[in-house]
């Protein structure tokens, strides 16, 4: 279980403090996938560094019995001189893990070739996103954290990704945060809007979209329902 308890995050600014998240509290089991809607700057990649552990809550209280996984799109614990090979490596002895068992696997699946021989510093936002989530492959967490992984790669890559994550680790708990909301209404059991740094939760996904359009303003494009809405 993940326990999440006032949850509070302030960034300095210019301008003076900013408050993205504002005393958020849930919980979270295996099995439950948990989908976040929110605007851009919501705070929903913020919520989901903090649950890693990547950043530190301002206020409030984070405590886990299961182990988590980085964002699954999110290249922030690789060391950016040393190339993709060194980096698996590197997380194979962290992890205890096969070394060569694990290079065959993120060969096959991140698909990046000779690039796995070069630094991390020239991969593309695209690639490193890929070699991020082949990695998470290799280690079998409790709760894999999934941001915006859904715009990495093309279809094909998508499907392997649905397979390894909603099949194959079907029984594991998830926070999804997208902006595709299909992907979010497909995929997940639970739904929560993030607005204003506040997170309210439902237990239906058409009631939390029709709050989450309302609460940003939404409207209906001209040819609707012809025209599917794009959420910015």
């Amino acid at each position: 279980m993940i326990s999440v308890r006032d949850l509070r995050k302030v960034y300095p600014t210019r301008m003076g403090d900013k408050l993205v998240l504002d005393g958020i509290s849930f919980d979270l089991g295996m099995g439950e996938r948990l989908g976040i809607l929110g605007q851009n700057g919501a705070g929903k990649s913020t919520m989901v560094r903090l649950i890693s552990g990547a950043e530190k809550p301002t206020a409030g209280t984070i405590k886990s019995s299961l182990s988590i996984s980085w964002p699954l799109a999110f290249g922030g614990g690789f060391q950016y001189n040393l190339t993709g090979i060194d980096n698996i490596r590197f997380i194979s002895r962290v992890y205890e893990q096969d070394f060569e068992r694990n290079l065959a696997y993120v060969e096959e699946f991140a698909e990046l070739g000779p690039y796995l021989r070069e630094p991390l510093r020239s991969y593309s936002s695209g690639m490193k996103a890929r070699l991020a989530f082949a990695i998470s492959m290799i280690i079998e967490f409790d709760c894999f954290l999934i941001d915006e992984i859904a715009s990495v790669g093309d279809a094909r890559f998508h499907d392997k990704c649905n397979h390894e994550l909603f099949e194959r680790r079907g029984n594991r708990a998830m926070v999804i945060v997208s902006h595709d909301a299909a992907y979010i209404r497909d995929n997940c059991t639970r739904w929560a809007v993030l607005h204003g740094g506040k997170f309210k939760e439902y237990n239906d996904f058409e009631h939390a979209y029709a709050d989450f359009k309302e609460l940003i303003g939404w409207k209906p494009p001209p040819g609707w329902p012809f025209v599917e809405p794009v959420i910015a």
